[in-house]
């Protein structure tokens, strides 16, 4: 992946191939970590974001599907298919539609552009209910303006858990920059999330990511996303902005046939893959509420973050201006010993030790981060971060930041995170 971006938290119980991609964010930016977390929740980033259009740049692309009943005049002549690579799904137009109870990739190709304006299509990609993971669509899509890739997945989650929360809540600007971002309670009770902002967060390309998400009051997630681009990330900007406008990003996300998929999908006694639950002994916002208890008596609190599953972020000010700390607490994170750690301190108890002082990865000038990274025998990491900003998209307000490394590896360190503070 390009060096310093953000990108998605995004792993779950799609076993090794999400966990792998999950954990390879992580490789060398804490505070990508983070600020993902904050803008979908955890590592469903990537479970969504990345995976939305993930065959297109290499990780594979999760979704939930089902049933689908099409009108006689799907293949109408105001739309056309480019031809598609050979990864892509056979063409929706050349397959008989699928028996009632089922919903094939091509059914979920065939409704995605039904709900697209006219234009050409290529490089298409879908999975169905078949398969023991969730069906999704993918396809670049042209309306003569220039090609643009876009993709929908549908999920289930628990609609008034945290997760579909933070899903359908605009990130804040501290920490993640955009042009804007509402969120909305439908008439029907369902939560829609409308937001345009960038794919790097530091601005060196200009590739637009636009996102939809709607969380039903029965428990329906669908996510779309598009892109100014024919691929989500290394792929020349092709047209100014994403082809489908904010009114036309609720109107496919909204569409009913996307709860007649999750209606179909099987059914399973487990959790919904995106719809984790808060770490286990660590009820909603208890990150945040710990890491307060953790910093100097000096430090004035201005402003902290909602709850958040894994991550919390506060601005503190020691009478020298705002500085933005930001934290992670992750269980399961043994695996990245090696890459992250292999250079580190190795306390008495086995604990994994390293510090470092770098540069922001946003475009804010002068912004520094200096971060405490640690990870237990156990394979709880603990990441802390602190800038000499309040907003890593901003220029920096003062010199350094109000937490020394020695101060930042004592929080990372205390014995509060192992006991599911």
């Amino acid at each position: 992946m390009p060096e310093n971006q953000y990108t998605d938290p995004f792993e779950d119980r799609l076993a090794a191939a999400l966990r792998d991609t999950g954990h390879s964010f992580r490789a060398d930016d804490p505070a990508a970590l983070a600020g993902r977390g904050e803008v979908r929740g955890r590592r469903k980033q990537l479970l969504r974001r990345t995976a939305v259009l993930g065959g297109m740049t290499g990780v594979a692309l999760v979704g939930v599907g089902a049933t689908l009943l099409l009108p006689a005049d799907v293949h109408g002549p105001r739309r056309t298919s480019a031809a598609a690579g050979p990864a892509a799904t056979a063409s929706p137009s050349a397959a008989s539609p699928s028996p009632a109870g089922t919903f094939t990739g091509d059914d979920m190709l065939r409704s995605l552009k039904e709900l697209l304006p006219q234009g050409t299509f290529s490089e298409e990609q879908a999975q169905g209910t078949g398969s023991t993971t969730p069906p999704y669509a993918r396809l670049v899509f042209d309306d003569g303006a220039g090609a643009a890739a876009l993709g929908l997945s549908v999920d289930r989650t628990d609609p008034g858990g945290e997760q579909a929360g933070q899903w359908t809540t605009c990130p804040d600007k501290a920490v993640v920059a955009h042009d804007d971002c509402t969120s909305a309670t439908q008439p029907d009770g369902s939560r829609l999330m409308l937001l345009r902002g960038y794919e790097y967060p530091d601005r060196r390309v200009d590739t637009r990511w636009w996102n939809a998400e709607l969380v039903t009051p029965d428990g329906v997630h669908v996510t779309l996303s598009e892109w100014n681009a024919p691929a989500q990330k290394d792929a020349p900007v092709s047209r100014p902005q994403p082809p489908l406008s904010v009114e036309q990003l609720k109107e496919v996300v909204t569409a009913d046939v996307w709860r007649r998929v999750a209606a179909a999908m099987p059914q399973s006694p487990e959790p919904s893959v995106t719809g984790e639950a808060p770490l286990e002994g660590r009820p909603s916002g208890a990150i945040a509420k710990t890491l307060m208890g953790l910093l100097p008596e000096h430090l004035k609190v201005t402003g902290r973050s909602g709850p958040g599953g894994d991550y919390a972020y506060l601005v503190v000010d020691d009478g020298k201006g705002g500085s933005l700390v930001q934290i992670n607490v992750q269980p399961g994170m043994s695996d990245v010993a090696g890459d992250l750690f292999r250079d580190a301190e190795k306390l008495a108890d086995g604990t994994l030790v390293t510090t470092r002082k770098s540069p922001g990865e946003k475009a804010g000038k002068d912004v520094v981060m200096w971060t405490a990274d640690t990870l237990r025998p156990d394979g709880l990491r603990v990441v802390v971060s602190a800038f000499n900003t309040p907003a890593q998209n901003e220029d920096a307000t003062r010199d350094a930041p109000a937490l020394t490394l020695a101060q930042l590896r004592e929080i990372a360190l205390s014995t509060v995170w192992d006991a599911g503070a």
